[in-house]
């Protein structure tokens, strides 16, 4: 016959086997499944790279011509008090037309360049004053032109596209 104590020990291991619960069975990957899942991987992370290099590339076309934009932009700006020259010595009186001609072609020239490289020149005289594109430096009594509208331009403006290089210098009606 059985003592307490052995029958304690006895329900005890029944209880603990009962709770014991065997291991789960860990799923082996074939190799079919590991090749699928690397293949997967590798093909994401082509595209991944697909799309940062196409990132890339748009973003540095943007960069360039950013920079072409500013370089035209600071180059011409040093080009400009030579234009004014330019223009002063055809307004003013030579006797010697071939000197003058020369002048004229050096001067149409150096315009053609600029046009090639986008630049165009502020339009002022008889046009309504815009800040944007305009530099008010005088205020004139005209009465036969509209108040707030160019009558005198002391210096063209120029412009690339929207980017102004150098305000037109005018004279405003009152």
């Amino acid at each position: 016959m059985m003592n307490d104590e052995e029958v304690l020990n006895e329900e005890s291991e029944e209880i603990i086997g009962e709770t014991e619960q065997p291991e789960p069975e860990v799923e082996v990957e074939s190799e079919e499944d590991k090749a699928a899942n690397e293949l997967a991987e590798v093909k994401d992370q082509l595209l991944r790279t697909m799309a940062e290099y196409d990132n890339f590339r748009k973003r540095s076309a943007r960069e360039k011509e950013a920079l072409r934009a500013e370089i035209i932009t600071n180059i011409t700006a040093k080009f400009l008090p030579v234009m004014d020259n330019l223009n002063r010595a055809l307004s003013a009186e030579c006797t010697d037309e071939s000197f003058k001609k020369g002048v004229q072609m050096i001067s149409d020239s150096f315009t053609e360049t600029l046009t090639g490289l986008g630049v165009e020149e502020i339009a002022s005289d008889g046009e309504p004053f815009n800040p944007s594109f305009h530099q008010a430096v005088q205020r004139v009594d005209d009465s036969d032109a509209e108040s707030g509208t160019v009558v005198q331009t002391f210096a063209k403006g120029y412009k690339i596209g929207d980017k102004v290089i150098r305000f037109a210098m005018v004279a405003v009606a009152n």
